[in-house]
């Protein structure tokens, strides 16, 4: 007999693209990088306010106790009605190593807040410790900014980077490092033919994400990669929450940075996080975009300049009109829609079979497609009549049906990793073989009459351990009905 691997070719991913929250995120490294991350008060006091209602109540009650406290003391603060409740608040707890378990004298179980984490969160919300440097005084600035040219700033300057990701020609100013991350977030990928970056399906994903979320999911791969560029991420991050927590429109002087800050400031500068008139400038502004990192469990509301409540019409004849001025939604709209006209405010196009087909081979899904559209329909589809088809979506129903048909022509196959066992020296030892991946439910395909079978990958290695012990059985002629 002999065995051979088939490798898995998967044409229908499943999407993978998660925006984790400061508490997902945290919960997913290391108790050594945590413990580095409890020296900064901002990171402290962020994850305090990220902590479920019931176990902020935990840690304030044990603030203050220099010993540990008893399990079953922690347990009788809460009712048996609130028992599911404490549950979660103590798996978060410990989850983020802000508690961790302590032996009292008698040998019982006792919790008692991270020494790290305790002195400083008493600093964030006590007071105390050094003054953040960026607050010191300034003179006041000759040529200060206001609120709105701040968030035109920072719109304009991370739409850069949106716009780099659908391939329009407006993507002066995107630097070489927010295209690394791109590709390293998966969010892009490099063409098989001319190497160019193309949008993959997270990507498109990740457009249609809240603008708070599409930065704080930029920053995570960016903090991935931060020791690549001789920066600490724990640092990083905490100076990102230092900005979270800071005045919009209020200028911050960069006196006491270090040079490792400073460089990760120009890259901030650069994602439009905070605004400055020169690299060598002594002071800075923090954008909307900064102060909406600590939002995004709650979905923050994006940035509200050159945002529009609906603008797509979708008609049965597959003509798509988008009432848009903005050069990223029309971008947007040709990933799966061929542009036949373009006006002042007004773009007209048409979902043919070849543009879906082309956003479908670019890894973006019908039902993506579908959402966005959905998303973004113009309040006059809400009155559009459907001829008294029940619709659960606004857009048409021949429109739904026939996107969904372009994308099952390309999903008429099902391919799935296995392994072919094959060449057996005899109908028995086949049948033997067969009926036992059959039994254990890793069988995907057999003949019996060609002396071939497929299992699954993942019950190879069990199935092999079984054919080399009934092949020792046999060769010592041990019955085959023995084993």
């Amino acid at each position: 007999m002999s065995e051979s691997k088939s490798k898995s070719l998967n044409l229908n991913p499943s999407p993978t693209l998660q925006c984790k929250d400061l508490h997902e995120y945290l919960k997913s490294r290391s108790p050594q990088f945590l413990e580095t991350l409890y020296n900064y008060p901002t990171i402290c006091l962020a994850v305090y306010r990220e902590l479920p209602e019931l176990a902020r109540h935990f840690v304030i009650r044990l603030l203050f106790v220099e010993q540990p406290v008893p399990q079953a003391v922690v347990a009788s603060w809460v009712t048996q009605t609130h028992a599911k409740e404490q549950s979660k608040a103590c798996e978060a707890l410990s989850e983020l190593s802000v508690w961790q378990e302590a032996p009292i004298p008698g040998g019982l179980p006792g919790w008692m807040l991270a020494q790290s984490f305790k002195k400083n969160l008493k600093v964030a919300l006590l007071g105390g410790g050094r003054p953040w440097s960026m607050s010191s005084s300034l003179e006041p600035d000759g040529k200060a900014r206001d609120v709105a040219f701040l968030d035109a700033y920072a719109l304009e300057r991370w739409e850069c980077v949106l716009h780099y990701m659908v391939g329009s020609a407006q993507t002066e100013g995107i630097s070489a490092d927010a295209v690394r991350i791109l590709l390293h977030a998966g969010l892009m990928t490099r063409d098989a033919d001319d190497g160019s970056a193309v949008i993959t399906r997270a990507g498109f994903q990740f457009l249609l994400l809240s603008t708070a979320k599409q930065v704080w999911l930029f920053l995570q791969h960016y903090l991935h990669t931060a020791e690549k560029r001789s920066l600490s991420a724990a640092e990083c991050l905490a100076f990102l929450y230092q900005l979270s927590f800071s005045t919009l429109g209020k200028d911050y002087s960069t006196e006491g940075m270090s040079n490792n800050m400073l460089v990760f400031l120009q890259h901030l500068r650069e994602f439009g996080l905070v605004y400055q008139r020169k690299r060598k400038a002594g002071r800075f502004y923090p954008t909307r975009l900064a102060l909406n990192i600590t939002c995004v469990r709650d979905g923050a509301a994006p940035l509200p300049a050159r945002r529009q409540p609906g603008y797509i019409l979708v008609e049965t004849n597959y003509r798509v009109y988008a009432y848009t001025q903005t050069a990223l939604q029309v971008a947007l709209l040709g990933l799966f829609a061929e542009l036949v006209y373009r006006f002042p405010n007004l773009v007209v196009g048409v979902l043919t079979r070849e543009s879906v087909r082309q956003a479908l081979r670019g890894g973006i899904s019908a039902q993506q497609i579908i959402h966005y559209l959905e998303l973004h329909s113009h309040p006059q589809m809400l009155k559009t009549d459907s001829g008294g088809i029940r619709s659960t979506s606004v857009l048409p129903p021949t429109v739904l049906d026939q996107i969904r048909l372009w994308e099952s022509e390309r999903n008429r196959f099902t391919y799935t990793e296995g392994v072919v066992y094959n060449q057996f020296l005899s109908q028995a030892d086949f049948v033997v073989l067969r009926d036992y991946a059959r039994q254990q439910g890793a069988l995907t395909w057999q003949s019996e009459r060609a002396r071939t079978m497929v299992v699954t990958r993942a019950g190879h290695d069990d199935i092999k351990r079984f054919w080399k012990r009934h092949s020792a059985h046999a060769k010592k002629g041990t019955p085959s009905g023995a084993l």
